[in-house]
């Protein structure tokens, strides 16, 4: 005789994880997933003061008015931002790490760190081919925003020291990156959003933010362009509507290619890399158990 076969082969949950049974034999609700950093009051307060900081530091000259001090120390103001958000960042840093960055996650955040700083150069930044940026986003997808964050800026400060990129607009990129990592983070469905949808989600969201980070790293730079002889840089008498067609001008000029490419390549990397990947950090974080405390045993006498 043969042996009967179950009517209802068991199926995995919507999120890959295993479901527990329920008491009627139903498969109850997936677990969520586990993040390695949980933002608490510090941490969003550090953020949000970094933040705010940064914002203040890129739209300066949209919010000065012409005869401000401010405005007639143009050429000051982008290295005093930059030196303040030195400081900045790394207590937002400091404080997220502190709020639950153990061994573990520093382990996963010193290996996908260095994988980015490696990434980076693979194009040079020629025509915006920069993968690193579709690893930043799976990875702020299944870490979480805390985490993101301090990825994006280690990962961009890492880079910068591989390829000699250090410079007053350091910083800009460092607090740039993490806002485009702990975006990543902050997208809906991040415990039942699986498949083809999400990818579509990552991809759209890459190809968006590809084009933000360009314009954060345009605000950056743009004021230093104030001496020169240009109807695109950047000028302190001029008023707000003024500049801001500079503004404009001066990204399509100079940076539209750019962030073309790396939207681009953002999302093509994603749709075919994107499952992969995905798998393999989520396998990891599984395996990781962030939560669960490190006991180290004493030595054999």
């Amino acid at each position: 005789m043969k042996s009967a076969q179950p009517a209802h082969p068991a199926r995995p949950g919507r999120s890959g994880q295993s479901a527990r049974p329920g008491r009627s034999g139903r498969s109850a609700r997936p677990v969520p997933r586990v993040r390695p950093v949980r933002l608490g009051p510090r941490s969003l307060a550090a953020l949000a003061l970094v933040s705010a900081v940064g914002a203040a530091a890129l739209f300066w000259p949209f919010l000065a008015p012409p005869t401000s001090q401010l405005s007639a120390h143009a050429q000051d103001a982008p290295w005093l931002f930059a030196g303040l958000l030195v400081l900045l960042v790394a207590v937002a840093a400091a404080t997220i790490s502190e709020s639950g960055l153990g061994p573990k996650a520093v382990a996963m955040l010193g290996v996908l760190a260095a994988a980015g700083a490696a990434l980076r150069p693979v194009g040079a930044g020629t025509a915006g081919i920069e993968p690193m940026f579709f690893l930043m986003v799976l990875s702020g997808r299944v870490l979480g925003p805390g985490f993101g964050f301090v990825l994006g800026a280690v990962t961009m400060f890492a880079s910068a020291l591989l390829t000699g990129g250090v410079g007053p607009w350091l910083p800009f990129q460092m607090l740039a990156m993490g806002w485009f990592t702990m975006g990543a983070g902050l997208l809906p469905g991040p415990d039942r959003l699986r498949g083809r949808a999400e990818l579509v989600l990552l991809a759209l969201y890459g190809f968006l933010a590809a084009f933000a980070y360009g314009t954060v790293m345009n605000l950056a730079g743009w004021p230093f362009m104030g001496t020169l002889a240009s109807s695109i840089a950047f000028d302190p008498h001029a008023d707000v509507a003024a500049n801001l067609a500079r503004f404009v001008a001066y990204c399509l000029a100079t940076s539209l290619g750019w962030d073309l490419g790396r939207a681009a390549v953002t999302v093509v990397l994603t749709l075919t890399l994107g499952p992969a990947v995905l798998r393999a950090l989520r396998r990891a974080t599984r395996r990781a158990a962030f939560e669960a405390p490190v006991a180290f045993d004493a030595p054999a006498p």
